[in-house]
């Protein structure tokens, strides 16, 4: 089949997208810049670099701007994927557990004859995480919002070393261990998609005490080969 995929810069819908194209070619990658920082439907920190790893897979990107708004924001992945519909069969999301993301993204394929393609689905979060890992993938935590995860997380990547304490916070705090309800975000800085891997030159961590949460602002990144 031929795909497009939903991307905001993270772990779970570039690792869908990864999956899917084993078996299907991957047409399009779709982004949004939300103006909401608490949007329901879209990750925000970071999201206008979707661009940079488009460029990195060589796969050409629609972007549309999103106000964010609950529910209208779900007009606005429906308009980007209408001017399409007639070039792809399907489209792939990162949803893990969330019923509001599937069942919403569901709709709309539904409406526009798409099918909605969603490989994480129910899977067991902490191999997910390892799944990914052993995969290749080069994650870095880039805004943090639950309890246990302090600012030392910021630009922190998810490897071997790492996952076990993450692990532990995640079930000593009570927190998603993907963080899909938003406990935290993150960027891939590499993927076997990939054809040359990010490398950040200039980031600001920026931290609020009074919610003990914070974002990594990448600034500046570059392109360089893989090793």
């Amino acid at each position: 089949m031929k795909l497009a995929s939903l991307i905001s810069s993270g772990k779970d819908s570039l690792y869908a997208m990864y999956l899917a194209s084993r078996e299907n070619e991957i047409k399009y990658i779709i982004s949004f810049i939300s103006e909401n920082p608490d949007s329901y439907m879209f990750h925000v920190p970071n999201a206008k670099l979707v661009g940079e790893q488009a460029k990195a897979m060589g796969i050409p990107l629609i972007q549309a701007a999103s106000k964010g708004q609950k529910e209208k924001e779900l007009d606005d992945i429906s308009a980007a994927l209408k001017k399409i519909k007639n070039e792809i069969d399907g489209v792939t999301t990162g949803a893990v557990a969330s019923n509001y993301q599937k069942s919403r993204i569901d709709k709309i394929c539904d409406e526009l004859g798409l099918r909605s393609i969603v490989p994480l689905w129910h899977s067991d979060q902490a191999a997910l995480l390892g799944k990914m890992l052993e995969d290749d993938f080069e994650i870095i935590i880039v805004a943090v919002a639950a309890q246990g995860l302090g600012e030392e997380w910021l630009g922190k990547k998810i490897d071997a070393a790492t996952l076990p304490a993450l692990v532990e916070l995640s079930r000593k705090h009570r927190f998603s261990i993907i963080g899909e309800g938003g406990e935290f975000e993150t960027f891939v800085l590499d993927c076997p998609m990939f054809k040359k891997k990010i490398k950040i030159i200039d980031s600001e961590k920026i931290w609020d005490a009074k919610t003990r949460s914070g974002i990594l602002q990448i600034k500046k990144i570059e392109m360089v080969n893989k090793s």
